[in-house]
């Protein structure tokens, strides 16, 4: 266990196995994901049209990953968004995708 997310600050959880992990949308993940993904606006706005591949959202969620020496894989990442299904997974992604248009 990574810890509990803080929602104030903008964090949100992923279960990655029986392991809870915090995301928290740091200038340096949302950065590292920038360089990967493209402008963060266009990745909100294909959130928005519901055009956001499954790839991105588990680009973005690893890259905001808050602890990384345990962090899992990538790959871990993107099989854990499809084991637990989209629709369990969206409330994290739309903190992260607030985060990214509001700050903190």
């Amino acid at each position: 266990m990574t810890g509990a997310a803080n929602m104030l600050r903008g964090e949100a959880e992923l279960k990655v196995g029986d392991t809870a992990f915090v995301l928290r949308p740091s200038f340096a993940a949302l950065v590292a994901a920038e360089g990967e993904l493209g402008p963060l606006f266009g990745l909100v706005e294909r959130a928005a049209e519901g055009r956001l591949g499954l790839g991105e959202l588990a680009a973005l969620f690893w890259h905001c990953l808050r602890e990384r020496p345990d962090a899992p894989t990538r790959e871990a990442v993107g099989e854990a968004v499809v084991a637990q299904g989209l629709a369990h997974v969206t409330p994290a992604l739309r903190l992260l995708l607030g985060q990214i248009l509001q700050g903190r």
